[in-house]
């Protein structure tokens, strides 16, 4: 049975948990936001959460585009895959140990931080 995770915008190690992945290939990842239609606002909170670090994400390396799109309830992340590696996304949103998600989850920390004390007027 599947339970939906409890809101939170502690970005990014707790709102990964908010998220699956949908589509993925070499480059190019769609993550679909899993939370019911019936906590709809909450999503739209997380989404827009997720969009105004959008233009911070840009400065990550290897980060060459993010998409959200609120109706969907995705994001979709262009990426270098030589860069961050394609295994990166399944182990940090599978919550797996590994060199490759604990670098992308670093370079997200990092960025989350600067963005978070420097926010868009």
């Amino acid at each position: 049975m599947f339970t939906e995770p409890m809101i939170s915008l502690e970005f990014p190690q707790d709102c990964v948990a908010l998220f699956s992945i949908a589509h993925h290939i070499p480059g190019r990842i769609r993550l679909k936001l899993r939370i019911s239609a019936a906590r709809l606002r909450e999503a739209g909170d997380i989404l827009h959460a997720v969009e105004r670090l959008g233009a911070a994400l840009h400065t990550v390396p290897g980060i060459a585009g993010i998409h959200v799109n609120k109706l969907a309830r995705s994001v979709t992340v262009e990426y270098d895959n030589r860069t961050i590696p394609d295994q990166a996304w399944p182990d940090l949103l599978a919550n797996r140990p590994s060199p490759e998600a604990t670098a992308l989850l670093t370079c997200l920390r990092e960025i989350t931080s600067k963005s978070l004390n420097h926010p868009e007027p």
